[in-house]
Order: C-alpha cells, then structure tokens, then sequence
C-alpha cells in the first residue's frame, strides 16, 4: 500500500493510507467545487453586465483596445488605418437551449476564473505535506504569483489574442456575397480557450522554474534553444490569432518576455544550488 507523509505544525510526521489520502484529495476537491459555485452565483448577479460588456465586448468598435489602437495609429502617423469602424458579423442561436447552454457556460466558466486563487490554494494544501522544509522554504509566494501570472494572462487573453481574433475573422470574406453569420455557441467556444489558454501558458516562467529546481532543465539549455523556443512562440501566436505582423508581433512579446524571465529563474536556481553545495562541502 502506497504511504503519504502528512507533517503537522509540529514537523513530526504521521503515515496516511492512500484511502485516507484520496479522502483528504476529496475534501479539497469539494472545497473547491463550492468556491467555483459561489464565483458562479456572482457571475450570474451580474450576468446582463458580463453578457452585454464582457462576453460580447470584443465584436463592438468601442471595444477598448480599438479604440486604444486607433489612437495608436494617429500618434504614429497612419491616421485610420488602425481603426475599426465596423465588425461585420450577425450573432445568432440555432438551437432550442443555445443561449442557455452558453448561459450555463459563461457563469461556471466566470466562476472557475474569479475562484482561481483560491482553488490554487486547495490544491497547494493538498500537496504542501509532501514537500520537505527546503523546499517549502523556496516555494514562498507561490499563490500569489500562480494567481497574478493567471490573471495577466487572461486579461491578456481577453484584451489582445480575443480582439484580433475576432476582428480578423469577422471581416475575412470569400466573396462579397458571403455574410458571416455566427452562433453565440461558436463564438463563446472560440474566444473561451484563447483567454483561458492565455491564463495558463502564462505559468510558463513557474512551470520552467520548478522543472530547474528538480534538474530538469538548466538556464544553459533554455538558452541554447532561445532562437527555437522564439520560432515555436511565433508560429504558436500565428495559428490562434489572425496571421497578419502586427498581431503576431504584439501577442508573442509577452511569451518571448516570459521565456526570458523563464532563463533568469533558472539562473538564479542553479546560483543557490551551487552556494548550499559549497556550504555543504565546507
């Protein structure tokens, strides 16, 4: 039978039997499903808001990042050019429950969102136990910056990757007489995974952080392949957002951003790596 340690405020341990491990996973999963209800509950409150503002933001000119890029392109001397008066496309639900499903969609989606860090720190509880003193002692802040990297990434999501999306496809036409025509299911399954795949590839300098703290991966070697991480962002960007330069060039700094704070996490572990063995050794 497989045994967990479970450390108490007292650091002594006591053994847990794996049906008393998935017990206490149960409890945590639970904690969790309640919070997302209860983000859920607020999601619905304010759903005319959330509908009207957010969820359909996007396919409106006064959206704010339109508008923020058509100032852009006046201070840059390319008067409209970067201005969108128009979003050619027709909302529409073929189906009996369409507009409830997504309904549903929306509230437990939003919900998921607004109870992110705390779900985070379910799971952080859960996992805590397990981990020895030194390694608590180099996970300080974790919530807090899990939480901050998702949130970035989602409002990035939402205000760049979603925008361009929509903008690009919604103008893109065959012919002339070819009018877009879109379900509401279609759009809310489209812009979802953009903002929500945001939030979590966000987590990337985290991810490579922890990976380099268990000798996965080294600062060295994320440097060796910068030039094909760099090409993999880019071609990444091009697929999920419209393929025009100025969209890919906007939506992959972040994640080159990302990846270089990814290198100096790395560093700066192998740098406290190399000081405990000197100490050690002493």
């Amino acid at each position: 039978m497989s045994i967990f340690k479970k450390r108490t405020h007292s650091d002594a341990t006591a053994e847990m039997s794996f049906i008393e491990h998935i017990d206490v996973l149960r409890k945590h999963l639970l904690r969790s499903v309640i919070a997302i209800i209860g983000g859920a509950i607020v999601m619905a409150v304010y759903n005319s808001f959330i509908v009207k503002k957010v969820l359909m933001g996007p396919t409106h000119p006064d959206f704010l990042t339109y508008v923020y890029l058509c100032k852009l392109g006046h201070r840059l001397g390319l008067g409209n050019q970067l201005c969108l008066t128009q979003i050619n496309v027709k909302m529409q639900s073929n189906a009996v429950a369409g507009q409830f499903n997504v309904y549903l969609n929306i509230i437990l989606i939003g919900g998921f969102i607004i109870a992110f860090p705390y779900i985070f720190w379910q799971f952080w509880r859960f996992v805590k136990p397990a981990l020895k003193k030194n390694e608590l002692s180099n996970t300080r802040g974790v919530i807090f910056w899990v939480s901050t990297l998702f949130f970035t990434g989602v409002l990035f999501g939402y205000f760049f990757i979603a925008p361009y999306t929509i903008n690009f496809f919604s103008n893109f036409s065959l012919d002339d007489n070819i009018q877009n025509f879109w379900t509401i299911g279609s759009y809310f399954n489209t812009i979802v995974p953009l903002i929500l795949g945001s939030g979590l590839a966000f987590q990337l300098p985290l991810v490579l952080y922890f990976l380099a703290k268990i000798d996965v991966v080294s600062a060295s070697f994320l440097r060796k392949y910068r030039k094909h991480a760099i090409v993999v962002i880019v071609i990444a960007v091009s697929i999920i957002t419209p393929p025009d330069m100025l969209s890919t060039i906007i939506c992959s700094i972040p994640l080159v951003m990302l990846y270089e704070i990814s290198i100096l996490l790395c560093k700066n572990v192998e740098k406290k790596r190399a000081k405990d063995a000197i100490k050690e050794w002493e």
